[in-house]
């Protein structure tokens, strides 16, 4: 007997499904006509609901058989499967149910009984169509209606999920009544030995399959039985595919999305979407609210899924299941579940979702108006209510006039009740003291209880709001936190994971490889600008290096020039290349480095294209109003520049075939999802996580998108491929703050004497005193307080202001340090809260540095020399190199210090030496290539790994007299001069070795005898 065959496989899953409550449906019990298996829907039906059935018997003696299974196929052909499923259908004006579901908690026995009473079938090559003998290797129904089928290949066989896919597309014809859209079967699965890919709709040869995998090492793909007795598919079987976790499924997931869509002709167009959970989405919600019912309130989890997971989705599962949640001992967990977003897509999306599985009016609240608005919908307890972060702080101040109106006692705090936070984009602002506002009016009475306690305990009852402001700062037993997130820095994982790990993870890496993003920097060009400035004024006035430096790059920046030198390279390459993808409707972003230098681009880019004659319009967008540098008076703002379209109207009309390119300068760099974005151009520098979150803009699928394009101008590869690098497998902590960091600075900031004991708890006892002992003065006692301090600083600043600096940025660590420490190390320390109250207000107060305004150059300097190199193209792996972990704060208290002066030709010259002048690009490239090859050869490796670097020279220069000769066609002049000139030969021998052997790893270290001088620099 062949046992590599398909009909094992098939064996394999009937064992498990049969065994564990599926019922065998044999093919000839099956209506092809209206692909229903009959006598089981009827037998379900008949023993779940007999006063309905023995009423409609009455009326229609034995012809009640087909009137019910005419009225449920129409039923289904018109309102679906799913939700006929969850709704039932009516029969003669009366309501059948062809499914009961699990409900949420065992108190009432009869519907546990009908939820038992559901029949599971599972059928072998179903023969499903009256119109030939087709047959579906698996079939899956509940209570006569077929909801799922399974197309299985085995690879032994020489067959692969790949030919599942291609049966599906080529052999199922999509008219069919079993597979129509909706209205019986709602998933089907290709499966082998090795791989699950699934479709919730068959279209022919257009029909769209998605990964349902675990992730192998991070990627796609699922991992092997660590035993070695199953195949790595078996999940789908013995875990997806049980009976509780298949009724589960289509009472609490399947969904229908529908969404309205703008045609090519600018037609509106309804589009229905039947949604699956990806694999990684069930099982993150399953895991999440197993969790919250085991643990009950009071506990955080860290959800780190890339874009491209189908978050939206996700929040929306998780903020139903949450909201019906009850624990073992059937008590509800949660009375209200809050979801926090600033998307207003989630909004609808969310109600429109639930809506599906709940029926009732009311579930979903959306806090669209003010914070009343909030305030009504906690007091009333609904059970999901949607809103942003900032309303929260004006809650109570609401409560107070709400119980006020109802002619009530004046209460300005909630009941403690258990709420679920779920936080669409867990990022730095929800280590802030927004959030701290939330935590306290969710802690409602409880909260104000503890600190009155604590005042009393300390002898300090009236300052019971210092210690309420103390008690919100940590974790609330009634609170659990649901924070999601695709790239969590430091404070994300410290306050939200465990033990600095996510509760759960999808990766970029899978998201690239599953296809539901793109890897943005597979087609990465970068240029560099050379150029040479020159000093145009007589004098030679000395200026602050650093200030200066960035003066003369702002005048490079802006230099027309060099704006006009990019422009016709973007232009012409969008005009070439870019605007034809997508099926010509492609379209770029512009990053540029400023608000004003999005100005510049805008007005270069329209006079450009206008002198070109080319079918591009662009957009622009920044912030505010922009201020003209060159001409008085002259402002500029995003609508007048666009031609009066509002701001918030913006990325609807970039998304019309009227614009092809957005220029922006700090917005639409983070959120922004337009899947039509093929190419970006950069010119700012980017870096960490804000490279990331830029570039990522281009990442979101398109049907007839295959790659992204990104022209760099600006950044250097090797850290675009750090910063990605870091959440390319998921983000790792790396090493946390010291706590009692904390108390360091504050003996640092005490030592200083700029403010006293007896001023600190002055200030706090009048902040913090209670509403009824407050009056007219207090604000003027306050600001005095403060200002001893004030006046103090002031002496400091004009006598020593580096040291008087460095004291300002110690203020504002201790301030960063505490807010982020009190959240998850319980500090109960009365004096750090003080101080903390106290400090944030002074350093509002304390005198800013006085320094010379920001230097112009324009007549002092003139632009000499100005080229635009390529210097890379191709992709940048983030498969290669090792990932950097995410630190805590190391650098505390670092205050500024005054750059010495330089002459200002002086500095020119640096910046032109950094820059190059004698030799080009061209001869860097060369240079590196030979660095690159010389740190391959065996010899050169066993040189630097065993003499220090002179002994490593005298090696080196024998073996580069030969590389150059190897390379002498790619550079002739460069080769010429290297031979003929002995001083310049030793300056690139001297050079080039140093940097091959500070590539090469050592085992051993030496300590060069005597220093080699330096001839040059690179």
């Amino acid at each position: 007997m062949n046992r590599t065959s398909e009909q094992d496989f098939e064996n394999a899953i009937a064992d498990v499904l049969l065994a564990s409550g599926y019922q065998r449906h044999q093919s000839k019990e099956f209506d092809r006509e209206n692909a229903i298996f009959r006598d089981v829907a009827l037998k379900f039906i008949q023993t779940t609901q007999t006063k309905e059935w023995d009423k409609l018997a009455a009326l229609h003696g034995d012809k009640t058989g087909d009137r019910v299974i005419t009225a449920l196929c129409k039923w289904m052909d018109t309102n679906g499967s799913l939700s006929t499923l969850r709704h039932g259908f009516k029969c003669y004006g009366k309501t059948l149910r062809i499914a009961f579901f699990k409900p949420a908690h065992g108190l009432n026995p009869e519907l546990e009984a009908r939820y038992a009473a559901n029949i599971l079938g599972f059928t072998r090559q179903l023969y499903f169509s009256p119109k030939n003998q087709q047959s579906l290797d698996v079939t899956l129904s509940i209570n006569g209606v077929p909801l799922i089928t399974v197309e299985l290949k085995n690879p032994l066989s020489n067959q692969t999920v790949a030919d599942a896919i291609a049966q599906y597309r080529s052999d199922r014809d999509p008219r069919e009544k079993i597979f129509d859209f909706k209205k019986r079967t709602l998933v089907h699965f290709a499966v082998d030995t090795e791989e699950v890919h699934m479709t919730t709709r068959l279209a022919g040869t257009s029909s769209y399959f998605l990964p349902f995998n675990q992730g192998r090492d991070g990627g796609t793909g699922n991992p092997a039985d660590p035993q070695g007795r199953n195949y790595r598919t078996a999940y789908l079987w013995e875990e997806v595919l049980q009976p509780d976790s298949l009724l589960d499924l289509l009472s609490r997931f399947l969904h229908l999305q529908e969404e309205e869509k703008l045609t090519d002709e600018g037609k509106k167009v309804k589009k229905e979407t039947m949604i699956f959970p990806r694999y990684h989405q069930l099982k993150a919600v399953r895991d999440l609210v197993n969790a919250a019912a085991t643990e009950g309130t009071g506990h955080n989890y860290l959800i780190e899924h890339s874009a491209g997971s189908g978050k939206s989705n996700t929040i929306g599962w998780l903020a139903h299941r949450l909201s019906s949640l009850h624990d073992a001992h059937d008590k509800r967990v949660f009375d209200s579940v809050i979801v926090v977003t600033d998307r207003l897509v989630l909004d609808q999306q969310l109600q429109n979702t639930i809506y599906q599985f709940d029926h009732r009016q009311g579930v979903v609240q959306k806090i669209e108006e003010d914070s009343r608005q909030l305030a009504e919908a906690l007091e009333n307890a609904v059970p999901i209510i949607i809103t942003t972060l900032q309303k929260f702080p004006f809650v109570a101040q609401q409560l107070a006039k709400l119980s006020e109106a109802r002619g009530e006692s004046t209460k300005s705090r909630l009941p403690t009740r258990k709420c679920a936070v779920i936080i669409d984009e867990a990022h730095s602002s929800q280590s802030g003291e927004t959030a701290t506002k939330l935590k306290e009016v969710l802690g409602g009475e409880e909260l104000h209880q503890k600190a009155q306690e604590l005042a009393a305990e300390e002898g300090e009852s009236n300052l019971e709001a210092l210690y309420r402001s103390m008690v919100k700062r940590g974790n609330q037993p009634n609170i659990s936190f649901f924070a999601f997130t695709a790239t969590p820095k430091h404070k994300t994982m410290k306050i939200f994971g465990r033990d600095g790990e996510p509760f759960s993870k999808y990766s970029m890496r899978q998201a690239i490889e599953e296809g539901f993003i793109l890897d943005v920097l597979q087609n990465y060009i970068t240029y560099k600008t050379y150029y040479r400035l020159l000093k145009a004024c007589e004098d030679d006035p000395n200026v602050e290096s650093k200030k200066a430096a960035k003066a003369l790059s702002r005048y490079m920046r802006l230099h027309p020039h060099n704006i006009s030198q990019k422009t016709e390279i973007m232009v012409e390459h969008f005009q070439n290349y870019s605007r034809h993808k997508i099926g010509g409707r492609a379209k770029a972003m512009v990053v540029t480095g400023s608000r004003l230098e999005a100005v510049r681009y805008k007005q270069a880019f329209d006079k450009l294209i206008k002198e070109k004659g080319y079918n591009i319009k662009s957009l622009v967008a920044f912030s505010g109003t922009v201020v003209d540098d060159k001409i008085p008076e002259k402002t500029y703002t995003e609508p007048e520049m666009n031609g009066g379209i509002r701001e918030k109207d913006l990325p609807e009309e970039f998304a019309t075939r009227d614009y092809q390119v957005l220029l922006v300068a700090d917005k639409y760099q983070t959120g922004f999802d337009q899947p039509l974005l093929h190419t970006m151009y950069v010119d700012k520098k980017l870096g960490g996580i804000q490279a990331v979150q830029t570039l990522s803009r281009l990442n979101r699928t398109h049907p007839l998108k295959k790659e992204t394009f990104i022209l760099d101008f600006v950044n250097d590869p090797e850290e675009i491929q750090k910063a990605f690098k870091v959440y390319f497998d998921g983000a790792t902590m790396g090493e946390e703050v010291d706590p009692d960091r904390l108390y360091q600075i504050q003996n640092e900031l005490n030592e200083a004497a700029i403010y006293l004991d007896p001023e600190v708890d002055q200030f706090c006892e009048i902040f913090f005193a209670p509403k009824q002992r407050q009056s007219q003065a207090d604000h003027k006692i306050m600001n005095a307080s403060i200002d001893k301090a004030v006046s103090r600083f002031q002496d400091w600043l004009k006598n020593q202001e580096d040291e008087a600096e460095l004291w300002r940025g110690k203020v504002q660590a201790f301030c960063n340090l505490y807010a982020f420490l009190s959240q998850v190390i319980p500090y109960q320390d009365s004096d750090l809260e003080k101080l903390y109250t106290y400090l944030k207000h002074l350093a509002l107060k304390l005198p800013k540095r006085t320094s010379s305004s920001g230097y112009q150059f324009d007549d002092e300097v003139q632009l000499a020399y100005y080229r635009l190199q390529k210097i890379s193209e191709g992709s940048i792996s983030l498969h290669e190199g090792y990932a950097s972990k995410l630190d805590g704060p190391k650098e505390v208290g670092s205050g500024k210090v005054r750059e010495s002066d330089v002459p200002l030709s002086r500095l020119i010259d640096l910046i032109n030496e950094r820059f190059g002048e004698d030799l080009n690009e061209a001869d860097q490239l060369f240079f590196d290539q030979i660095t690159e090859v010389a740190a391959q050869v065996e010899a050169i490796a066993q040189a630097a790994q065993a003499n220090p670097i002179d002994k490593f020279q005298l090696v080196f220069s024998q073996v580069l007299e030969s590389l150059f000769i190897e390379r002498m066609e790619l550079n002739e002049d460069l080769f010429a001069r290297y031979m003929n000139d002995p001083e310049f030969k030793e300056l690139v021998s001297q050079w080039l070795g140093q940097q091959v052997y500070s590539r090469i790893p050592k085992t051993m270290s030496y300590r060069p005898q005597t220093k080699s001088k330096s001839k040059g620099n690179s």
